[in-house]
């Protein structure tokens, strides 16, 4: 039966973390991942630091084959990378169990990662990975077979994080106030916010759109 894990592991158990480490505002959001050695973190958002100073840094290191800064908004860049096909710490552990990166997000210091495994063994085979290679690995929180969040209610904070918005004029065109500017007013971290508000819209969206019969 699968089993989701949430763990937090040190800056340095990957590659980017080990880049990133030096930017100490930094705080990053893992896009889209996929399972394949040369494209297993291809697109992240970073915010919190100087765009272009992180571009540079990534050119630079020596596991990088290329990086593009794709987009600007709400003071968050979203880049591109292709790595190269040199894996180790959790990156080359998620490889060998077949563990896929629901969600993930990180500082100079440390990453938060929400991962799918198949069964209880290969979550396993991953800790004992990581136990292997000298990085230390927190399990959070253990789901069976799905996280709370993947639920048809809002959580409170989910709630209050798209109450303030519409009431601050997010979701007017054009914006009253920046996705920065509102985390900033309720004392949590953007990239913190923006993953509330794509849960709670996700789930509004499931309650309000697909809940309702169709027209005869």
């Amino acid at each position: 039966m699968p089993v989701i894990a949430d763990i937090t592991v040190p800056a340095d158990a990957f590659e980017l973390g080990r880049v990133l480490q030096d930017f100490r505002g930094v705080e990053v959001e893992l896009e889209r991942i996929v399972p394949l050695r040369e494209t297993i973190i291809p697109l992240f958002w970073v915010s919190g630091t100087e765009p272009g100073e992180v571009e540079d840094t990534l050119a630079e290191n020596a596991e990088t084959k290329s990086v593009t800064r794709l987009t600007t908004t709400d003071d968050k860049t979203l880049f591109e990378v292709q790595w190269s096909e040199q894996t180790d710490g959790i990156v080359e552990a998620l490889i060998d169990t077949g563990g896929k990166i629901l969600e993930a997000t990180g500082t100079a210091e440390t990453w938060d990662f929400r991962i799918r495994f198949g069964d209880h063994a290969q979550l396993s085979a991953f800790n004992q990975a990581l136990t292997d290679d000298g990085v230390p690995i927190t399990l959070r929180h253990l789901y069976n077979p799905s996280p709370p969040e993947e639920t048809s209610t809002l959580s409170h904070e989910q709630r209050d994080a798209l109450a303030t918005a519409y009431r601050r004029g997010f979701f007017e065109v054009p914006r009253d106030v920046t996705l920065a500017e509102l985390a900033e007013e309720m004392g949590i971290s953007d990239t913190a916010l923006s993953q509330r508000m794509r849960r709670g819209l996700a789930i509004t969206v499931e309650q309000v759109v697909f809940s309702e019969s169709p027209p005869e």
